[in-house]
């Protein structure tokens, strides 16, 4: 655990280096990133292209020795992002630095294990705090192979309800054991390395799952287990061809490509709009009963509403998402991380570039980092989730007393 004291203002720095030499990439994002602070960082993540996955243990043995960064997090990824880029397909190492005074950060290699008792974490620090302190927030980079993300996260919504969980699961690897993960100077290959934060810095998630609803929203009268049987008395085949009518010919077609359901989290709200439903894919229907399946558990009484993705949806729901987290705060975010699922870039998007633009254009030239993610990890309505499709991002902004 270490906590900062030297510095006296938050300060944030990001370096992107597409060098294919992996010493040289090195060099580069460590000048350029140190020449963007005015002391030492105490906390620094690095993302790096399977371009550099063999050279990544030294990636880290080079950062700390020519930054002296004390906490550094990293991981390999698909594609990396730096500042308003978006590298894909091509070697790139991206780094961010943050000086953050009187932060305390405890970093962590977290691992998986089965118990009788059911799912298991360790490698929790001993000076872990039994309860976090408020506005807390823990950054962690999985391996998909080996981390069980949704056991973890429903433990965390469990033992510490209110705590974002923000980050992305290494992406790139097509087998057990590739993923590259890095705590300081160490490297692993599985499990989760994490850092929990909190003190004079607000750390706020917008989590963008680029669709958007179509039609009513309906409450779920019976279901068992993913499978909905009745959304509102009728069958959700029922409900969707009455829908379908009154959708346009592009929304008759995405309905084809792919349709999915929003769970509404919190079912206190008088009105439900973006950012309140959990979305996931229907997976499967049945057309002589009308049921559908989703990639979620879903019982009666829920509310949920049909959704669609694409391209036009994700741009206009990270602009809008990313526009109001700018009016909400008073104090302008100085520092982003963002982790963008390998499914989006040009795979979703005519242009290269789109997420990170997309913060560049709405929150300025701040100091940004992240990598395409194989499932990225973020809050809905309080409670948090690891998601397909999404773009979620971490802003960094002063405190009410910093």
């Amino acid at each position: 655990m270490s906590t900062s004291k030297t510095a006296t203002a938050l300060r944030f720095a990001a370096a992107l280096s597409t060098n294919s030499d992996t010493r040289h990439a090195v060099a580069e994002v460590c000048r350029q990133a140190g020449e963007q602070l005015s002391g030492p960082a105490n906390l620094g993540l690095v993302f790096a292209s399977h371009h550099h996955g063999p050279d990544f243990e030294p990636v880290a043995a080079g950062i700390c020795d020519s930054l002296g960064v004390e906490n550094l997090l990293g991981c390999t990824g698909e594609a990396i992002v730096g500042g308003a880029r978006e590298v894909e397909g091509q070697p790139a190492i991206s780094l961010w630095l943050a000086m953050l005074p009187g932060v305390t950060i405890q970093p962590m290699h977290l691992e998986f294990e089965e118990t009788p008792e059911g799912a298991s974490f360790v490698g929790w620090p001993e000076d872990m705090p039994e309860a976090w302190p408020d506005g807390s927030a823990l950054i962690t980079l999985g391996d998909p192979f080996s981390f069980a993300a949704d056991a973890f996260l429903s433990r965390i919504n469990e033992d510490h309800p209110g705590v974002p969980v923000v980050g992305g699961m290494a992406s790139g690897a097509s087998a057990p054991g590739e993923s590259r993960l890095l705590l300081g100077r160490s490297e692993f290959s599985q499990g989760a390395v994490a850092a929990l934060i909190h003190g004079p810095v607000r750390i706020r998630s917008i989590v963008s799952q680029g669709c958007r609803p179509i039609g009513q929203h309906f409450v779920v009268t019976r279901a068992n287990q993913n499978v909905i049987q009745d959304l509102g008395g009728k069958p959700p085949l029922a409900q969707l061809q009455e829908l379908f009518p009154s959708l346009s010919a592009a929304e008759k077609m995405l309905i084809q490509r792919g349709l999915h359901v929003g769970r509404v989290i919190n079912e206190y709200k008088d009105q439900f709009g973006r950012g309140d439903f959990l979305v996931r894919n229907v997976i499967g229907a049945d057309p002589s009963s009308g049921a559908i399946a989703i990639g979620d558990f879903v019982r009666p009484g829920q509310t949920v509403q049909f959704h669609i993705r694409d391209a036009r949806s994700a741009d206009e729901d990270l602009r809008q998402l990313v526009g109001q987290a700018r009016a909400d705060s008073a104090s302008p975010p100085l520092g982003a991380l963002l982790f963008t699922c390998n499914g989006r870039g040009t795979r979703l998007f005519l242009e290269p570039n789109h997420d990170a633009g997309v913060l560049r254009d709405r929150l300025g030239d701040i100091p940004t980092a992240g990598f395409f993610a194989a499932g990225e990890l973020g809050p809905i309505g309080g409670q948090n989730f690891i998601h397909g499709f999404t773009a979620s991002v971490v802003l960094f902004e002063r405190s009410d007393n910093g």
